[in-house]
């Protein structure tokens, strides 16, 4: 009867034992991951009232997300000024945490997407970066910009000087077609020889994404779709129902889509198997075009320092703790960037447009990051 007792009693306890320990590792494992963001997670919580009042940042690395945040600190006046630009933008107002589906204006991250399609028709051997934009766009060879590389205008070295922004989007407001648009930038001014001025504005890509369209004979809103979007299956990114698109800054996306992006990027061309865009065209928009001997017309006080390819700002971690890494940060504050020696990519959405600060605080984020991940 003992040993009848014994056995029934020994294999119960150490099942209970072996749960127990299961409970523990699961737990303690979970209090490890917590611990592990900590410091990423005082930064948002620190940090969202001063960019918008809310924000969702998200990190990918080794074939999954690891990190997924979203904090909504919106103060009454900046509620208000969000169902306002919820309903401008077609959104439900009601909505004011960011999720990873939240589809909004990314402004100049558009750059990197844009990019991305006209190297596309490079790898197609259907362009060359040295091909001069005069062969399909003759009105800018009759006002000598005829010899502009396809290069210098995915890197802003076409040597236009272009207005200040606020006039450049108001012109454009009016602006009926692609040819139209082109014409408007014809008669710009130069203010250097191209590939010796760097001057970051938005008529490099428009004259890039008028060339793919001549080439194509399709929109540049569907070569997007067709090329970029539908590959990676970035269904609620596009470049809006204009009568033209802005490729420079015309965008909207999400959390979910851009990340999608940033990863084809992280992986050299390579998405879910398929090679979206070659090696050497991601190489060549990560090679800085910013020499000695560049002469800097214009560049946003936030960007001092940094290199640019193509789409995307190459920098350099003044701090040596970390090689160069890419980004394309937007005017409403949303901010992908790619760290190619700790493999991984990481998209900050929010919406904001004082951008005093932003700089420090998107670097210092960008250090927390660098620490955190392993």
């Amino acid at each position: 009867m003992r040993a009848f007792v014994t056995r029934l009693i020994y294999p119960t306890f150490f099942r209970l034992a072996i749960i127990a320990l299961v409970f523990f590792l699961v737990a303690t494992d979970a209090s490890r991951a917590q611990s592990h963001f900590t410091k990423l997670d005082n930064w948002m919580e620190t940090h969202t009232k001063d960019i918008g009042g809310r924000a969702i940042l998200v990190i990918y690395k080794d074939g999954t997300i690891i990190y997924d945040k979203s904090v909504n600190a919106m103060s009454r006046r900046q509620k208000s000024m969000n169902e306002y630009i919820e309903k401008k933008l077609g959104n439900d107002p009601e909505k004011e945490d960011y999720t990873m589906t939240t589809r909004q204006p990314i402004a100049s991250c558009s750059k990197w997407l844009s990019a991305a399609v006209i190297m596309s028709f490079v790898d197609e051997g259907k362009l060359r970066l040295d091909d001069t934009v005069g062969t399909w766009l003759p009105v800018l060879s009759l006002h000598g910009k005829g010899a502009i590389t396809i290069s210098e205008c995915l890197s802003h070295l076409t040597g236009i000087k272009e207005p200040p922004l606020k006039e450049t989007l108001r012109k454009m407001k009016n602006i009926e077609s692609m040819d139209q648009a082109i014409e408007e930038i014809a008669k710009m001014p130069m203010e250097g020889e191209p590939g010796k001025v760097f001057h970051y504005s938005n008529a490099g890509l428009q004259i890039a994404a008028a060339v793919v369209e001549k080439i194509s004979a399709q929109s540049f809103e569907e070569l997007f779709a067709e090329r970029i979007a539908l590959p990676l299956g970035m269904k609620n990114t596009d470049f809006g129902k204009r009568k033209i698109a802005y490729p420079a800054g015309g965008a909207s996306s999400t959390p979910e889509d851009y990340l999608a992006f940033l990863t084809m990027i992280l992986r050299k061309g390579n998405f879910n198997g398929k090679q979206i865009l070659s090696e050497k065209s991601i190489e060549e928009m990560e090679n800085n075009r910013i020499t000695p001997g560049i002469r800097i017309a214009y560049s946003p006080s936030e960007a001092s320092g940094f290199g640019y390819g193509y789409g995307e700002w190459i920098v350099h971690d003044p701090t040596g703790k970390s090689n160069e890494w890419v980004t394309s940060p937007g005017l409403f504050g949303s901010f992908p960037w790619i760290e190619n020696e700790k493999q991984y990519a990481a998209f900050l959405m929010t919406f904001y447009i004082n951008g005093k600060g932003r700089n420090e605080r998107y670097l210092e984020l960008k250090r927390l990051v660098d620490e955190t991940v392993q």
